[in-house]
């Protein structure tokens, strides 16, 4: 699967959750996409229930395929449960950091925060979206890009919620990765064990 840059209503109706952002056509049609969207749905099998899980994380990080397997490879090698440390891994991306301190709206406009060379890792340039990201590192914009109009709106209206493994210092514009989250602190709806068993097979 090649990454994803259609409308984020089918999405969102296909697997039935926002998962792109928020998705006004998933309250107006909440059935899935296509000609068939409406009719009578058969039972999933469990493969393609496992599958589905899969692709809703790959589409909510914007991860493709050869870089989600290499991602669970790190994480069926790490101590702890694998499929809650494939999430971790994914939150630990340079893109889903620099959305989650609310430099971008959504991790689309993140993703192009940093090909665009607008974020900083310890004071230098990297324009690696999927830069994992190490306890201790530092997060900023560019100086000149801090004037930038996607990133002082998307500041401006950064929620009150904080996230416990971040840190972000409003006048500097810099934030910090303290550590790799623990799987509870992720709200997102991911059945990661899904995943390990489809790998399993």
């Amino acid at each position: 699967m090649a990454r994803y840059t259609g409308p984020k209503s089918k999405i969102a109706r296909k697997f039935g959750e926002p998962i792109l952002g928020p998705s006004k056509a998933l309250a107006r049609k909440n059935y899935a996409p296509g000609q068939h969207g409406k009719g009578k749905r058969t039972k999933q099998s469990e493969y393609a229930l496992q599958l589905k899980e899969k692709q809703k994380v790959k589409y909510t990080y914007g991860i493709l395929e050869k870089q989600f397997e290499n991602l669970f490879h790190k994480a069926a090698v790490k101590e702890g449960i694998t499929g809650a440390n494939l999430i971790r891994l994914c939150e630990a991306r340079l893109d889903n950091t620099v959305f989650r301190l609310g430099i971008a709206p959504t991790r689309r406009a993140a993703r192009q925060l940093v090909i665009h060379k607008h974020i900083l890792i310890d004071g230098e340039i990297v324009n690696i979206p999927s830069y994992s990201l190490k306890a201790g590192q530092l997060i900023g914009v560019r100086e000149k890009s801090k004037s930038l109009e996607t990133i002082t709106a998307s500041l401006a209206g950064r929620a009150t919620k904080r996230h416990n493994w971040l840190e972000w210092d409003v006048a500097t514009m810099t934030g910090k990765f303290l550590a790799l989250p623990e799987r509870d602190q992720i709200t997102e709806n991911f059945n990661e064990q899904a995943i390990v068993e489809l790998y399993s097979k």
